[in-house]
């Protein structure tokens, strides 16, 4: 029996893209608009705009520069969560640092730019459904073939 590009050892991994779909809830999202790193790509400063709907200065003030990448650190994020008068917001906020400290974690405690791209992008109707599963499964397999270690997505 051949390997499907959605099997992990012998377990068909098809439906999990249904459940992520679900547990993500963005069922409307238009299925063949999966996402991919576009050509030309809003800044970070514009990203957290868009996904925050805060102020440039506030951003500006809170974007930080981890290793090669920019981010934003989670208790700012976190503490936006608390106060914010949008509830939708406060939910895109939490959203967007579950994305960024669990499923794609790169610098500790903070959201990384790439993550900032992948979720803003929900907003135009792609899915991060097949990108959030393959690196599941990619991570998952890099364990098994280790024989130990543990989940580390990366946008």
């Amino acid at each position: 029996m051949g390997y499907s590009c959605f099997t992990f050892g012998k377990v068909d991994l098809v439906l999990t893209v249904e459940e992520y779909t679900t547990l993500l809830q963005c069922p409307k999202v238009q299925v063949n608009k999966a996402y991919s790193r576009a050509a030309s790509v809003p800044t970070l400063l514009k990203k957290l705009m868009n996904i925050t709907r805060m102020g440039e200065q506030w951003i500006a003030s809170r974007i930080q520069q981890k290793g090669d990448s920019k981010c934003v650190p989670w208790k700012s994020l976190r503490d936006l969560v608390l106060v914010h008068p949008a509830v939708k917001k406060r939910v895109d906020v939490f959203a967007l640092g579950i994305y960024g400290l669990v499923i794609f974690p790169k610098a500790l405690g903070h959201i990384d730019e790439a993550v900032s791209d992948l979720f803003d992008r929900l907003s135009k109707g792609v899915t991060p459904v097949p990108a959030i599963l393959t690196e599941t499964f990619r991570s998952l397999n890099a364990c098994r073939r280790a024989g130990e270690g543990r989940f580390i997505g990366c946008a």
